[in-house]
């Protein structure tokens, strides 16, 4: 496409997408901060954090997607300027999420006592368990803020939701610090210090994002229109539902290869398992940042969607292809560049610095394959088409990407770099095909010109 068809979708774009590239970041600093603290104690507290993440992130991401289901209905409502259809997602995308994160974090308790059955050094089990079950209880409260904070980013409300996360973020850090480490009177608590500061970050998240958008002036119409909050409407569940599930689905089956890559990856002993905690946490703040242009293209082709503009969302789409592409390659140069000293920030073990600089090599390489992967899903989402996308990231990661990378890794005895090469395979291949499928669906009518509009 033309680069004068979406030139003016650029700066549009990057003022939706900036926040929510902040907000999404505040996810995976969490785990940031935990790993950076955490790390200084030990390689096994690190290899510990890294089998709880790869475990509680498959269920995360099932719910976030869940809840993302709500962005572009809210969108293409708006686009309507429909109130009684925004009242009605209000209202019953927050009831949905909360019986979701309630539901997760009770499926996740029964997580945990099965963490030594994914044959992992008995040490890292031992400190993974207890830290795994507190994690899964800040699941409810993620999930509350979700609700309200995909319903306001569905209207263009990206703020609110950014600084609450920079809040909710320095919070986490201040309680790892007091927590971890044993300051201000309060005792040592190590590894399971982090898990109760993400817990109490997560519900002071849940409880300022709530505060807001019930009692903002500009979201009164919506409020009044959801009616009474104690009976959801069956339907508009099932609306949100029907589009939110394949999304979750699709996150969960690509997260869930890398979380089993980890898995793969902790047969190699704790030094590998360290080593890739270090690259994945580092790989996963780019990704964040590019799922948040993703975000934005979901708001905007859903926008342009719900106005009838096909030829609007098609430029509003490939301007986020375009962002999404400078930044990753930006960033993969930076991970080429820093990949030895970055490794320092976590930990100090030779062995696992090394092991660390190799992966994160790999991961400058997959930078490009996982922004426009990422970003094609939230344009295909804007278009409402999730359900084709989930059967792409299934057969991609789980029948290509892990037997590729496990027959590399233990196979060929490539191990880690082998497992992270079966990786970068499948994010090249979904980025591919989902490139491919919003040309093709995206596509305006012979009849309509293409002519560029701004928001």
């Amino acid at each position: 496409m033309p680069l004068t068809a979406i030139r003016p979708h650029i700066k549009p774009t990057l003022l939706l997408a900036y926040p929510v590239v902040l907000s999404q970041l505040g996810h995976v600093l969490v785990n940031v901060c935990d790993s950076v603290m955490v790390g200084q104690t030990g390689k096994i507290p690190l290899a510990a954090v890294s089998l709880g993440v790869s475990v509680n992130t498959v269920v995360m991401v099932l719910g976030l997607g869940l809840s993302m289901g709500i962005t572009p209905l809210v969108a293409a409502a708006n686009g309507q300027r429909d109130v009684a259809g925004l009242g009605r997602l209000l209202k019953n995308g927050v009831w949905l999420s909360a019986v979701a994160g309630l539901v997760l974090a009770a499926f996740g308790l029964l997580i945990a006592p099965l963490l030594g059955y994914l044959n992992q050094p008995a040490e890292v089990v031992r400190l993974a368990a207890p830290w795994v079950r507190v994690l899964f209880l800040s699941l409810l409260p993620l999930m509350v803020f979700q609700g309200f904070k995909q319903f306001a980013e569905g209207l263009g409300l990206t703020r609110q939701a950014m600084f609450l996360s920079i809040l909710a973020n320095l919070v986490n850090a201040l309680l790892c610090y007091v927590f971890i480490f044993g300051h201000f009177g309060v005792p040592a608590m190590g590894l399971m210090g982090s898990a109760w500061a993400t817990l109490i970050a997560r519900i002071l998240m849940a409880a300022l994002m709530a505060a807001y958008v019930l009692r903002a002036r500009r979201l009164h119409e919506y409020r009044e229109a959801a009616g009474s909050w104690l009976t959801p409407a069956r339907a508009t569940v099932s609306r949100i539902f029907g589009l939110g599930a394949p999304i979750g689905v699709q996150m969960m089956f690509e997260m869930g290869a890398f979380s089993f890559s980890a898995i793969m990856i902790g047969w190699l002993g704790a030094t590998s398992l360290a080593a890739h905690q270090i690259a994945i946490n580092v790989a996963s703040v780019t990704y964040m940042a590019a799922s948040g242009i993703a975000a934005a293209a979901t708001i905007r082709v859903g926008y342009f969607r719900g106005t009838g503009d096909a030829a609007g969302a098609r430029q509003a789409g490939f301007a986020a292809y375009g962002l999404t592409f400078v930044f990753m390659s930006t960033m993969a140069l930076l991970l080429i560049v820093a990949r030895h000293k970055v490794p320092h920030f976590y930990n100090h073990d030779p062995e696992v610095v090394a092991q660390a600089a190799t992966l994160l090599l790999i991961a400058a390489l997959f930078q490009v394959s996982d922004g426009l992967q990422v970003v094609g899903l939230g344009a295909l989402r804007g278009l409402e088409d999730v359900k084709v996308p989930s059967v792409v990231a299934l057969l991609a990661y789980w029948a290509m990407a892990l037997p590729f990378g496990y027959w590399l890794g233990f196979g060929l005895k490539l191990g880690a770099i082998g497992v992270w090469v079966g990786l970068l395979t499948g994010l090249t291949l979904v980025a591919g095909v989902l490139l491919w499928r919003f040309r093709q669906h995206s596509a305006v009518p012979a009849a309509e010109p293409a002519v560029a509009v701004g928001r």
